[in-house]
Parts: structure tokens; C-alpha cells; sequence
């Protein structure tokens, strides 16, 4: 007979109540000595009739996991479930099948709390270099806390990060997986005429597209279909298209007609990546933040304080090209302004893309702007003779000068990394129309500048807007060490909420993917685990 999951025995025990006092004395002895915890927090889970009302409160809290985009699986909870269901009868618990259960419902909390804290997979094995979690509460002093309180059900709300972000997507994800099922995608949309939909053409797919967007509240409920492809009709698809990254145009081409497939509940798969995504940098830290979300190709500032953060300056942003060069996620402390930068061209660049261009057009030289700086520091304003070898061989490199041509634009942030990726300035601010913008080589291009300058230098009352523009504009490179550092965050989240709107964006890294792909062996290999010991799996990184 295969072994019955230690839950499994845990509800049992809780349904036959038949406790007695010695026994439950000889528990607390036999938990207090094994170190697992206090004598306290054992009479928090059991008294002379059994099982507490807190041990009730830790169930339901386990079996409520998938509103935080958690796996109730990985707590035991199915089989807690089909134990509930079960016959009430069973044998009197002993001493020491007490102590065990009692370890055994701390692995489940402890691990669900430590899920909720700092998420269910180590960023790190996916490539991610975040910081690590430092000055949180950890799972056993929150969960200690929580008993001690008599606050089992506020348990998940003081474990799950403190922010709006979080909660907000929290929402997202219960009204989503309210409508998974929803019969409004049970039919496919026709295919669109010439494949694509101008406002004024006929479609007969006109009530099913009407239904899904009233799902998707870009109409609003009792929304009648009309005769073609006109109206409210095109004002939804412009509404559908601002929240996933799209230009509002109301033309449904290929890429929103592929959006206006996903179902509901494929949709709540990425705000649970989202949530995962959003415990491994929960933003706790006070003043100042930046946050860069790549697939969304935009820039976030927050001022955290204590009752969570005030949003600053938005805008757009170019990242890493998703085949050759992408961003990487890490995050950082930004240290450094430069007003009018050179543009150290790095070595990758530098042999894969100058020297070919300078090798059959001496020309781009001079009107690029650039100079050569040998391995003693001189700097050549021209290209001698055998300047290209010497570059090719490593004994020169090349450098761009200050300038309206320069590759930086007129102000670079600096926030020292292994991987030297910073934000900057660009020449070429016509790229920042476009819907997907991953053109860099890795670093990130901004579209407004000053406007981050200014919330960078808050601080610093003497650097005003005009002054902020004035260092820009000078043409003579300048670095300015900040007062105080300020965090940068580059995080990959493909679905938040932005003025109560929910936004999805295309998983251009395939990083959802390796994600989703992550999270189940995980709970595969939880549930190949016996469940019978307290858990030392809680991450070590953490």
C-alpha cells in the first residue's frame, strides 16, 4: 500500500480529534527538543481538543495560494482536500506522530511563505543578477510573528511584496481567471479581409470581436454589434491595441488580430510570471527608483516611501535586440551622470561594425566624429596610416567625440555593471515611434532625457531643468558624481497595470517561456518529494 502523504495523515488527525493531554505534553517535548520550534507556537497548532482554530486559518491560507499566482500543489493541498472529504473515524494521535505533524505543517507554511517572499524559482539560475532579498523579515520570523499575533490570515499580505505594483496585479489575476472560460473565445474570429480590418469595411466577424472586447472591458457591457466594422466598434480595437503595446490606429492587422486570440486564460499564465517576477525585486527600499521593463519597452520612476511609492516621470525606451544583443536583467546602483559623453566604442562594435565600415569608407572617420586613443593614452584626431590594423590588433581602440552625431547623445547614467550597460541619450529619436523597439546593442536608449535628469537630480536643488539642458548642451564631456545612489532595476514583467488597465506585451526574450518551463519541474519535483521531514529547501541564496 503506497504511503499516504503526511497531509493526508495531518487532516485525518484533525477530523478524529481524539487528543489527550500527556500526549499532547510529550509533542511539545518532543517538537521543543528536535528544535524545530517553541513550545508556544506548538499550543498555537494544537490544545486538548486537537487541531486550533489557527491550524484551521494555515489550511485555508495554503489552499488560497492561487491568488498570488502560487501552486497550491506545492503545499500539499489536493491531498489535504481529498482528505477533508474523507471518513471522519481514525486512531488516537500519538506523542510523536503529534511532533511529526506539527513539523510537517511548518514545511508547508514555511515554504509557502518563503514562495511568497522571495519567489518560487532563484532568479540567478535563469540569468537574472538580482540582488538578494536583505532587509526583509524571513519566513520563520514573519510566520513566528504571525502566531504570535493571533494574525494567521494576515500571514500572506506580510510575507507577498509591499507595493502597489503587487497588489494591482493581484487584482488582474482574480478577474482574468474569473473569465478563463469565458465562451466568447469558443469560436475563432473569421480571417480578415486582405488580411486586415480598416474601420468602415464589413466583417462578419463582428459580434464575436464585440463579445471579446466587452470580456476584456475595452467595451463597456451592453454594447450592441454594429452592421461592419465602425464606431464603438473600432474605439474598443483602439483600446485593445493601447494595452498590449500596439499603436491605437484601429487597423486590425496581423499583429492584433494574433492578440485578440490569446484567451483569458492564457493571459492569466503571464500575470502569474508577473507576480513571480515582481517577488524578486519587491522595491522595498525608500527614495528614489528606476525601473526599466524591457518587454514593454519602457521607463518607471517611483519615490518609495512608507505607504508604498509615488510614480515619477514615464517614458519610452530602445533595448537590446532580442536575436543578437540583448539587455540583460540585473540591478544596480546609479552613481554617475555624464553631461556630453565620449562614446568609448566597445571592442565587439568596434570589430564587428566600425573597422568593416572604416576599411571601405576612410571618410566615416571624420564625419562620425570619432579619434583614436593609443594603449599610452594619446589621443589622434585623424586616421593615420595603419591606424585600422593598429585598431583591429587591439594596440588603438576608437572613440567618439561630443556631438549631434555622437552614438550617447548628450547625456549618459551611469550605474556600474559587469556587462557596462547604462542609460542614454540617442541621435536617433525617430526609432522611439515604433511599436517594438529592441534596436540597441544592449544598452538602453531613452526618449526624454531631461526629463530623467531631473527626477535623477532631485536632490541637488542647484541643478535646475535649465541647468540640467545647459550641461547637455555644452559639447564639453563632464562627470557628475550623484549625492546619493539610486537603484536601477532592469526587470522583464509582460503583463502589468497601468491606470487601472491591465497591459500585456509580447515575450520578445522568450523569457516567459524558460520561466513557465522552470515553475513546473520545480513542482514536479515537489511532488516526487516525501513531505515528511521539516524542509531545509527554502533557497539558499536568500
Amino acid at each position: 500500500m503506497p504511503a499516504r502523504s503526511p497531509l493526508v495523515v495531518f487532516v485525518s488527525a484533525m477530523r478524529c480529534r481524539r487528543w489527550n493531554a500527556p500526549s499532547l505534553y510529550l509533542a511539545v517535548v518532543l517538537i521543543t527538543g528536535a528544535g524545530f520550534t517553541s513550545a508556544a507556537d506548538a499550543s498555537s497548532w494544537f490544545d486538548r481538543q486537537g487541531p486550533t482554530p489557527a491550524a484551521h486559518q494555515a489550511f485555508e491560507l495554503l489552499a488560497s495560494a492561487a491568488a498570488d499566482g502560487l501552486e497550491p500543489s506545492d503545499y500539499g493541498v489536493e491531498a489535504l482536500r481529498a482528505s477533508l472529504a474523507g471518513p471522519g473515524d481514525g486512531p488516537e494521535m500519538t506523542a510523536e506522530g503529534a511532533a511529526s505533524l506539527h513539523a510537517m505543517l511548518h514545511t508547508a507554511l514555511r515554504r509557502y511563505v518563503s514562495d511568497l517572499r522571495y519567489g518560487r524559482v532563484d532568479p540567478q539560475q535563469l540569468g537574472a543578477r538580482y540582488s538578494p532579498i536583505g532587509s526583509a523579515p524571513a519566513p520563520d520570523a514573519l510566520l513566528h510573528s504571525a502566531m504570535a499575533d493571533d494574525q494567521m490570515p494576515d500571514l500572506a499580505r506580510r510575507a507577498a511584496p509591499r507595493s502597489a505594483d503587487y497588489e494591482r496585479l493581484r487584482q488582474a489575476l482574480a478577474a482574468y481567471r474569473a473569465v478563463a472560460g469565458h465562451p466568447a473565445w469558443q469560436q475563432e474570429l473569421p480571417p480578415l479581409p486582405s488580411g486586415k480590418l480598416a474601420p468602415g469595411q464589413a466583417y462578419s466577424g463582428v459580434s464575436r470581436l464585440t463579445a471579446r472586447l466587452i470580456v476584456l472591458a475595452d467595451l463597456p457591457v451592453g454594447t450592441l454589434p454594429p452592421p461592419r466594422y465602425e464606431g464603438s466598434l473600432v474605439d474598443g480595437i483602439k483600446s485593445f491595441q493601447e494595452r498590449h503595446g500596439l499603436t491605437p490606429d484601429g487597423v486590425i492587422g496581423k499583429e492584433t488580430f494574433e492578440q485578440l486570440k490569446v484567451s483569458p486564460g492564457a493571459r492569466v499564465g503571464q500575470l502569474e510570471l508577473a507576480l513571480e517576477r515582481l517577488r524578486w525585486t519587491p522595491l522595498q527600499r525608500q527614495g528614489r527608483i528606476i525601473v526599466v521593463n524591457v518587454p514593454e519597452f519602457m521607463l518607471h520612476t517611483y519615490q518609495m516611501n512608507d505607504k508604498g511609492s509615488d510614480p515619477g516621470p514615464v517614458m519610452r525606451v530602445i533595448v537590446g535586440n532580442a536575436r543578437k544583443t540583448r539587455t540583460p536583467l540585473f540591478d544596480a546602483e546609479m552613481r554617475f551622470v555624464e553631461f556630453s559623453p565620449y562614446w568609448n566604442v566597445p571592442p565587439s562594435i568596434s570589430r564587428g561594425e566600425t573597422l568593416p565600415r572604416l576599411r571601405s569608407d576612410p571618410g566615416y572617420f571624420e564625419r562620425q566624429g570619432f579619434e583614436l586613443v593609443t594603449s599610452d593614452g594619446r589621443v589622434l584626431g585623424s586616421l593615420p596610416e595603419g591606424g585600422l590594423d593598429a585598431l583591429a590588433q587591439g594596440r588603438m581602440r576608437i572613440r567618439q567625440k561630443p556631438g549631434a552625431r555622437n552614438a550617447l547623445g548628450d547625456i549618459k547614467f551611469v550605474f556600474p555593471n559587469t556587462d557596462n550597460i547604462y542609460l542614454h541619450h540617442t541621435p536617433t529619436a525617430q526609432l522611439f515611434k515604433r511599436d517594438r523597439r529592441d534596436f540597441s546593442h544592449g544598452c538602453i536608449r531613452v526618449e526624454a532625457p531631461a526629463d530623467l535628469a531631473e527626477f535623477v537630480l532631485a536632490g541637488e536643488p542647484e541643478w535646475t531643468r535649465q541647468r540640467i539642458i545647459q550641461a547637455m548642451k555644452r559639447g564639453k564631456s563632464a562627470t557628475l558624481r550623484l549625492k546619493e545612489e539610486i537603484p536601477v532595476v532592469i526587470a522583464y514583467r509582460t503583463a502589468t497595470v497601468r491606470d487601472g488597465r491591465v497591459h500585456f506585451f509580447p515575450d520578445i526574450y522568450g523569457l516567459d517561456r524558460a520561466l513557465r518551463d522552470a515553475l513546473q519541474q520545480r513542482s514536479a519535483t515537489l511532488r516526487g518529494k516525501p513531505f515528511n521531514t521539516l524542509s531545509n529547501d527554502l533557497k539558499s541564496v536568500h
